[in-house]
């Protein structure tokens, strides 16, 4: 065998296998190492053959066919055969190098030139193979063998088989060995599975908790033992209305007042403007109020927006806040990648200079606002939090700054979140649209159910005692997945270094069928240089 580069990153000791193993570069122990071919006129109509690319080999190691492009029969004679094995030689860097077994599922199937097709002697079991070949990738060493590119990196079929290390151990005990693999794989995977499943009914009871919260089943007995002590839907509608009408009387004042100034001063520019009157919200509809829990009522947002602050406002668009604009460092512009599961998510893409955030103030959010996302995910919502700093929304974001005087913000969200009539609402108001896109005449038209804001504050509490036992939950069952993933690269280390089966003594050490092999090719090639020899003698 050669001697052996493995490089800085080889996860594996080969200086400490078991007798009867060996190390060789993978040409030494294929029969063939082939790429596939390119073909740009690819379809979805499942005419032709399936031509397999990078995204159908999973990080699971399996080939997986959800979502297969075909190409003419023609263009390309070179298929797959079962137990070839495939190998994902051009990606980005962190998954260049996956790896999978080829099973009946994908017998005959093309392959691109993105794929290279590994045949192992009879020295390598194909199983064993792939499974050694898609560890190193789990452990990462294709990102530093591989050549990097503008936005991929690549591993050519040269380069893998003169640089790409293959432990190899007697035939007997890859089969052991794979069995052993494939054996605790099964446990693990049925133990994923679970976990899953676990997963799948978390969210389940989460949507349940948020259903029945907004049904008022969650605050039943509460709202019995507290019903003479809470406001009435029509006492709420008469205090809103009453707030508003102070509200814009005292605008009314001060436009009045800064009128006057203008006037006196004689300054250029543009005469104050006169505030907006305040529109007049809808009564209350005795039918409509029998759908909810007694003492709750139904109201749009503009019942719901702060009277000191721009209640409601969308992000700037091209016009206001221009690509050209954007910087790597500044003032955080915020965007749809800041709102997670009803919770702020911190870091931002977009920043933008002092001197353009003067301009942006209209667009400013401070703690307490509400962001909701407009396209993308339409309608995911979340509450800034305190510290943030100065911050501006995106074109994708609506601002909504709630009396909380009227509704609890964290009510708010969780109302938005719960599944049942906002939800329905949105998703209802949004049809008809090339795709969805929430503004905020949609958003003004969506009726939210409001308890008095004692119980609004009891349904927050009853909601988080049982949502922060679900968090736990859920982060327990994500430790645990991690774990399984640690666990399975640990099995495979073991495997690959001689600790996962016993050795036997009486198996053919690894070299002796190697020696073998080389010597029936170098027979092979021998044969075939006499009879070129005698052909062309025989010519003559």
């Amino acid at each position: 065998m050669s001697k052996i580069d493995t490089g800085m990153h080889y996860p594996l000791a080969i200086c400490e296998l078991p007798s009867g193993w060996l190390v060789a570069y993978a040409h030494e122990v294929c029969d063939e190492v082939q790429s596939g071919f390119a073909c740009g006129r690819h379809s979805d109509d499942n005419i032709g053959v399936a031509h397999l690319r990078p995204m159908n080999i999973s990080i699971a190691g399996k080939i997986d066919l959800g979502e297969v492009k075909f190409v003419h029969a023609d263009v390309d004679k070179r298929r797959l055969t079962e137990r070839d094995v495939l190998f994902n030689n051009t990606n980005s860097p962190e998954l260049i190098g996956k790896t999978a077994l080829v099973g009946s599922h994908a017998q005959g199937l093309a392959f691109s030139n993105h794929m290279t097709r590994v045949r192992f002697n009879p020295a390598v079991v194909p199983e064993f193979g792939a499974y050694q070949l898609h560890y190193l990738w789990m452990a990462r060493y294709y990102l530093h063998r591989c050549v990097k590119h503008v936005n991929q990196a690549s591993i050519s079929s040269r380069d893998f088989a003169r640089s790409i290390p293959v432990i190899v151990p007697p035939v007997a005990e890859q089969k052991r060995i794979v069995a052993k693999i494939e054996k605790l794989f099964s446990e693990l995977d049925k133990g994923i599975e679970s976990l899953k499943t676990a997963q799948a009914q978390l969210k389940v009871y989460r949507q349940a908790v948020l259903k029945h919260a907004f049904e008022g089943k969650l605050t039943a007995q509460w709202r019995e033992e507290n019903k003479d002590k809470l406001e009435t839907p029509e006492q709420l509608l008469a205090r809103i209305k009453q707030e508003r009408k102070v509200r814009y009387e005292q605008q009314l004042q001060e436009w009045k007042a800064a009128v006057k100034e203008w006037e006196e001063s004689g300054k250029p520019g543009k005469k104050p403007s006169k505030p907006r009157k305040v529109n007049e919200l809808p009564p209350l509809i005795e039918a409509e109020l029998a759908e909810l829990p007694e003492g709750w009522s139904w109201l749009t947002i503009e019942g719901l927006l702060s009277l000191e602050k721009q209640g409601m406002t969308t992000g700037p668009f091209g016009t206001l806040l221009k690509k050209s604009e954007h910087r790597d460092r500044g003032i955080p512009v915020l965007g749809i990648e800041n709102i997670g599961a009803g919770y702020f998510i911190s870091g931002n893409k977009i920043f933008v200079t002092e001197k353009k955030a003067l301009e942006l103030d209209h667009f400013r959010v401070e703690e307490n606002d509400i962001i909701i996302s407009r396209s993308g995910t339409v309608g995911e919502i979340c509450k800034v939090p305190a510290g943030l700093g100065e911050a501006f929304l995106s074109t994708n974001l609506i601002r909504v700054s709630l009396n909380e005087n009227v509704i609890d913000s964290n009510y708010f969200v969780y109302l938005f979140q719960g599944g049942g009539s906002v939800k329905d609402q949105v998703r209802e108001l949004c049809k008809g649209s090339t795709r969805e896109f929430l503004n905020q005449t949609i958003l003004s038209s969506i009726r939210f159910s409001v308890p008095p804001l004692s119980e609004q504050r009891q349904i927050v509490a009853e909601i988080e005692i049982r949502l922060s036992v679900v968090d736990q939950l859920e982060t327990d069952i994500e430790e645990s997945l991690q774990e399984t993933e640690a666990l399975r690269q640990s099995i495979l280390k073991k495997a690959f270094t001689g600790q996962l089966v016993p050795q036997d003594p009486r198996d053919e050490p690894a070299s002796v069928l190697l020696d073998r092999i080389r010597a029936e090719r170098e027979k092979a090639v021998k044969n075939n240089h006499a009879r070129k020899i005698k052909k062309r003698k025989t010519r003559a």
